[in-house]
């Protein structure tokens, strides 16, 4: 049985990641990217479905950290005969995928037992394996290849691959597994030394950019990298999660692939890189956006793959039990092809913000902007699926009416600032100006004082607390207190914000969830501009607390069995944590600096 979400850690190479449990056992690798079949899929399964534990033969306990400013992660087991240490990382890239482990003596002796399942396709493909010398062992199924470089021979039984080793103090022994495509000639396994130092380096230069955030800069570099870590490094783009399938509640339905590329989770990815001044990252992420996008705007996808891919279908892995029994387990992204009205906004503003902090212009920005701002002059009138990708069919969600505000906002302010095309600035001005009207008369309604989910709905949403953090209304506006007080009041439980009234909303599957930690952040953002430092604070302190041992968040948290839900780790709420610590921070900042803050057209 996999371990709970929480006691995992990620490591990565910035081209996929693997999920170690607190317990040593790498249960989760997709292999060559993010988004390949995965080669361990214990998560999903059980361990006939493939991992590779590591782990003390008597009884242990164990604590963990990454060392600091990295990806390396450090397990130390203490049994009765001694302590030893684990180095778990995934080197950057030479050509070839390369996951190391170092067992590490640090007192006395611990004897460890070594299995190692390995199984492609999502566990379902056994491999060959043949067992060479000096401790090399090659797995080879169709197009794939695994090549183990070991200190120690493993035995294979019952097709796993197993030994017993014992590391006494100060002894090191390495362990190297590289993938590689089967047709080719196997490389050669790295020295395992080197790569350690090479990877310390690269993540200590990358964090070292960072600049202070107050109190909130050791929980901000672990998210910054964390970040940085779902990053699709040959191509710029992120990831909204490594992992597929992780339920939003325990045995439910609501199981999603997230190892694409959202435009939303991608873009307010962007803000958090730019804010902390990571334009390298910001630069990369906006090529891939202009690449991924090009087309008729009709044609705009929600989300794509690592490369700007497309053709995201959704298939079900029967063969694998799921998490905790939770099914079914699914491989692609439906939602890929729905209609999501908000995108459009979220990378206008992602497009303007990238200008205003001082990334260079794109030569196909404008062009690009003025395709897309054509489609949605007629688009924003239409229903869609919204931010929540319900599969009940489409209403006209206040929220996605909103960005499309934003949209024709921030194209307005440009083109009124470039001061070349007066014209378009009065046309864009023009129809944000109608949209505004149209959600103000719709979307609000008086019976409640709140604004509402979607046009003549009753139901609450978390996503309605975006309209002052994008400048929609002012944070004073009577219908925008009223609106923070009611979600504070419905959607609030043990302390944590719901996305909206599961008893009232249908989205098109039974079951419940747990609360959705990015609406949390947006709550304190909220309470922020609103000049509740003091309340802002509380629930960030609550929220971060909500980490892992390791700093790690999930998507939702489940606020009545207190535990993690859904994929992991999750880039939404890496993103909030980080945008609402840059928002406090600002708080507590001098009078000065809290003014300039009030002046921005936005929080995020």
């Amino acid at each position: 049985m996999p371990a709970r979400i929480e006691d995992y850690a990620m490591i990565g190479d910035c081209e996929t990641a693997a999920l170690v449990s607190k317990g040593g056992s790498i249960d989760w690798l997709c292999l060559p990217r993010f988004d390949s079949p995965a080669c361990f899929s214990a998560l999903l399964g059980t361990v006939e479905n493939g991992h590779w534990s590591i782990t003390p033969a008597k009884p242990y306990s164990s604590q963990r950290s990454y060392v600091e400013d990295t990806l390396v992660l450090e397990t130390l087991f203490t049994t009765e005969t001694g302590t030893a240490a684990i180095l778990d990382f995934m080197p950057p890239r030479d050509g070839s995928s390369n996951l190391v482990r170092i067992v590490e003596g640090r007192h006395g002796h611990v004897d460890f037992d070594i299995d190692l399942v390995m199984r492609f396709g999502y566990g379902r493909n056994v491999p060959w394996v043949s067992h060479g010398e000096a401790g090399r062992l090659t797995a080879v199924a169709g197009p794939d290849r695994l090549t183990l470089q070991s200190p120690v021979e493993l035995k294979g039984q019952d097709f796993h691959s197993k030994a017993t080793v014992t590391v006494s103090s100060g002894e090191r022994l390495p362990f190297t597994l590289t993938h590689s495509a089967s047709h080719e000639e196997a490389p050669t396994a790295r020295d395992p030394e080197a790569a350690l130092q090479q990877t310390v380096f690269f993540w200590r230069e990358f964090v070292s950019r960072c600049p202070p955030v107050n109190s909130y800069t050791p929980i901000v570099k672990r998210s910054l990298i964390t970040l940085k870590a779902m990053t699709y490094l040959p191509t710029g783009g992120i990831v909204a999660a490594v992992t597929t399938s992780l339920p939003e509640k325990i045995g439910g339905l609501r199981n999603w692939d997230y190892r694409y590329c959202w435009l939303r989770d991608a873009t307010m990815t962007l803000m958090a890189f730019m804010n902390l001044g990571y334009l390298d990252e910001a630069q990369a992420w906006r090529e891939w956006l202009m690449r991924a996008v090009a087309g008729t705007p009709e044609q705009m996808q929600i989300m794509y793959g690592v490369a700007g891919e497309r053709h995201l279908p959704e298939w079900e892995a029967d063969w694998l039990e799921g998490y905790e029994n939770s099914r079914p387990v699914r491989i692609g992204n439906a939602a890929a092809g729905q209609f999501q009205l908000d995108v459009y906004g979220e990378v206008a503003d992602a497009l303007a913000q990238a200008l205003r902090l001082g990334l260079p212009p794109h030569p196909r920005t404008r062009a690009i902007s003025r395709v897309l701002l054509s489609f949605l002059e007629t688009a924003w009138r239409k229903p869609d699926e919204g931010i929540w990708e319900v599969r009940s069919g489409p209403a006209h969600f206040t929220h996605s009416k909103i960005m499309a505000w934003v949209a024709f906002d921030r194209a307005a302010r440009l083109a009124k600032d470039a001061g070349g095309d007066i014209d378009g600035a009065r046309r864009w001005r023009s129809i944000a100006n109608e949209i505004h009207a149209d959600v103000c008369r719709n979307g609000y309604d008086e019976e409640i004082g709140s604004f509402v989910q979607a046009y003549g709905s009753k139901v609450l949403d978390a996503s309605l607390l975006q309209i002052p953090l994008v400048g929609f209304l002012p944070p004073d506006d009577p219908r925008v207190v009223s609106t923070v007080e009611a979600i504070e009041h419905r959607l609030v439980q043990n302390g944590l914000v719901l996305r909206y009234e599961t008893d009232l909303s249908d989205d098109g599957l039974p079951g419940g969830e747990g609360a959705f930690l990015v609406c949390s952040f947006w709550l304190c953002d909220a309470l922020v501009l609103m000049g509740r430092y003091a309340d802002a604070k509380r629930l960030y302190e609550k929220l971060t607390a909500l980490c892992n041992d390791v700093g790690l968040l999930s998507e939702e948290y489940d606020p009545v069995d207190a535990r993690m839900l859904g994929n992991f780790p999750q880039a939404f709420s890496h993103i909030g944590l980080i945008s609402t610590a840059l928002n406090l921070a600002r708080s507590e900042g001098p009078a000065e600096e809290r003014s300039q803050k009030d002046e921005k057209e936005d929080v995020g």
